[in-house]
C-alpha cells in the first residue's frame, strides 16, 4: 500500500541516517548535574545563534514557553498574547493552570503593529491583573506561518518596557522566519528578553527545545524545568539530533517555503479558499467549504493527510521529509475534493 503524503505538521519527520549516527555517537554525562557535554554544546550554539548570555535545553516548546512565561511573571499576572497564540490555544491551558496566568490576546489574528498593542497597556488599577509580560510569536501558526514584521516587533517590545512589561517570543518556527526574512536568528531574537526554539519540528530533530535567556535567570529556568518534569539524564543523545540539524539542515528550509508556495498556488487554483501571496514559509492554510472531520476523511481516503484549524479551514505544512513529487501528487489528490 502507498503511503501517504503527511502534510499535518513539520513534526512528522524522521531522522536521517546521518542523525542517528550523530546520536549513537554522542558523548553524554548526567545533565541533571550539569554534566552532559552535548547538552552543554548545543545550549553554548543556540544561544550564540540567538546573540543571547545562555539557554536551557527542555524536552519541548511547550515547556519552553512555560518556562519563559513563568520566569517574567507570578500567579494572578496578566500577560497579552497575540491572538490565536500557541500558549494560548495549543498548550492544553498550561499558562493559567501551572503559573495562574490571565492570557489577553491583542489584535485581529496573527501579527499586529504597535498600534494595536497600545490600547491595551497602562491597565494599573488594583483591582485588574498586573500586566508583567508581553508574548509574541514568529512565524505565527495559527496565522499561516506568517513572519512577524521585525520593524512591527521591536516597535512592540519597546513599547511594552514603557509599561515594565517583558517580552517573550516563541520562536518555535523562528528558524523558518530568518529562512524567509533574510535577517539573522540574532536580529529577529534581540527584541526579546526570553526566546524558546523547537529543534523538532523543521529542522528534522526527534525531540527537544532550548530556551534562551539571560545567564542569571537560568539557574531558576533549571528549578522550574524539573518542577515541570523536564529534567533529563544522559540528555546528549538527543542534543546531538538537535546540533546535526543546525550544521546541516538550516539550509533546508527555503526548499520547504517554496514548496509551500507551490502547494498554495495549486490549491488556489483548484477552488479552494486562500490567498497564495499569504503563504511565507512552510504553512498553508485553506477554507474547504465543509466541516472539518468530513472534509479530512475524504482527503484521508484520497491518500493525504491534513490537519483542522478552526471551522471549514485546514492546515498544511511542508517539510524535510517531502519532495516536489509528492506536493504535485497531494495537488492532484485533494483537486477534486474542492469546492464547487
Amino acid at each position: 500500500m502507498t503511503a501517504p503524503i503527511d502534510l499535518r505538521s513539520d513534526t512528522v519527520t524522521r531522522p536521517t541516517p546521518a542523525m542517528r549516527r550523530a546520536m549513537a555517537e554522542a558523548e553524554v554525562g548526567d545533565d541533571v548535574y550539569g554534566e552532559d557535554p552535548t547538552v552543554r554544546a548545543l545550549e553554548e550554539r543556540v544561544a550564540a545563534l540567538l546573540g543571547k548570555d545562555a539557554a536551557l535545553f527542555v524536552p519541548s516548546g511547550t515547556q519552553g514557553n512555560q518556562i519563559g512565561l513563568a520566569l517574567h511573571t507570578r500567579p494572578g499576572d496578566e500577560v497579552l498574547v497575540t491572538r490565536g497564540a500557541h500558549v494560548a490555544l495549543y498548550e492544553s491551558g498550561a499558562a493559567p493552570a501551572l503559573s495562574g496566568l490571565q492570557l489577553t490576546p491583542v489584535g485581529a489574528g496573527g501579527p499586529f503593529d504597535a498600534e494595536a498593542l497600545r490600547p491595551e497597556l497602562g491597565r494599573t488599577a488594583f483591582y485588574q491583573a498586573r500586566q508583567s509580560l508581553l508574548a509574541l510569536e514568529n512565524t505565527h501558526n495559527h496565522a499561516g506561518g506568517l513572519v512577524f514584521p521585525q520593524e512591527e516587533l521591536a516597535a512592540c517590545a519597546a513599547l511594552a518596557r514603557e509599561h515594565a512589561l517583558g517580552v517573550h517570543l516563541d520562536g518555535a518556527r523562528l528558524w523558518n522566519a530568518a529562512a524567509a526574512s533574510g535577517r539573522s536568528l540574532a536580529d529577529l531574537a534581540a527584541p526579546a528578553d526570553t526566546i524558546s526554539v523547537c529543534f523538532s519540528k523543521g529542522l528534522g530533530a526527534p525531540v527537544g527545545s532550548a530556551l534562551v535567556l539571560p545567564a542569571e535567570w537560568r539557574d531558576e529556568a533549571i528549578r522550574l524545568r524539573r518542577r515541570l518534569g523536564g529534567a533529563m539524564r544522559q540528555a546528549g543523545i538527543l542534543a546531538a539530533a538537535a546540533l546535526h540539524a543546525l550544521e546541516h539542515h538550516l539550509g533546508d528550509l527555503e526548499a520547504d517555503h517554496r514548496r509551500a508556495r507551490r502547494l498554495a498556488e495549486g490549491l488556489a487554483e483548484a477552488g479552494y479558499d486562500l490567498d497564495p501571496t499569504r503563504t511565507e514559509t512552510n504553512i498553508v492554510v485553506f477554507g474547504v467549504g465543509a466541516p472539518n472531520a468530513e472534509w479530512l476523511a475524504r482527503a484521508t481516503e484520497a491518500g493525504v493527510l491534513l490537519g483542522g484549524m478552526g471551522p471549514g479551514r485546514i492546515r498544511a505544512v511542508t517539510h524535510r521529509d517531502l519532495d516536489d513529487d509528492a506536493i504535485d501528487a497531494a495537488l492532484r489528490a485533494l483537486a477534486p475534493l474542492a469546492p464547487a
